[in-house]
């Protein structure tokens, strides 16, 4: 299989970007890019540590991250599975990377940063929602700030309704969990318990 190896090879293959694809890139959260995260209720974090990459999504009502200044973003860790994989790269490895999706618009909003977490109560306070403060909050001090462009959401037709696959055409949770153990998880039960259990514990 031909690859490529050489950083002049691959730059011969995709040829001279855009201007228009460099000067967009900025390093502080321009005014003309704020509206992007505030209008989003859905970020997924990259992050990479010594037992590799992980991309996590994180969702919020519309506003979730907040923009503490032209150069630091607040986005507050809500409850999940506790695998806490983003976290525990962050310590290790504090870069990341946030990709801003608005429902609807098919442009994407990136950032690059550096993270550290913060468990300040008055910080996790501020973040206080259905009762319940987050257990920590991420301070991400921006680095780098650019649009993406909308090919890949118009090539996916992402937002097209006629589009969206039911839930009932791919394996359930409890299905997966039970084929990945042979058969020695209770994934009927799994399924059963499921919707009262993420509705307790949303937050």
């Amino acid at each position: 299989m031909k690859t490529v190896t050489d950083i002049e090879v691959l730059e011969r293959l995709y040829g001279v970007p855009a201007k228009q694809s460099v000067f967009k890139e900025v390093d502080h959260l321009h005014p003309a890019y704020r509206p992007f995260i505030e209008a989003s209720p859905f970020v997924t974090l990259a992050t990479c540590g010594p037992d590799g990459m992980d991309v996590s999504p994180r969702g919020d009502p519309a506003g979730f991250v907040v923009i503490e200044d032209e150069h630091t973003l607040l986005l507050p860790d809500r409850r999940g599975n506790n695998r806490i994989d983003s976290l525990r790269n962050i310590l290790t490895e504090p870069r990341v990377a946030l990709l801003f999706l608005v429902p609807g618009v098919n442009e994407t909003l990136r950032v690059n940063g550096r993270a550290s977490i913060v468990i300040e109560p008055s910080l996790l306070e501020r973040f206080t929602f259905e009762g319940k403060q987050p257990r920590s909050v991420l301070h991400i001090t921006v680095e780098s700030v650019y649009f993406q462009c909308s090919r890949a959401l118009i090539r996916s037709e992402l937002w097209n309704p006629a589009r969206h696959v039911p839930r009932s055409a791919l394996p359930s949770n409890g299905k997966m969990l039970a084929e990945i153990s042979q058969g020695t998880f209770d994934g009927d039960g799994y399924d059963r318990d499921l919707p009262d259990r993420v509705k307790s514990t949303l937050y």
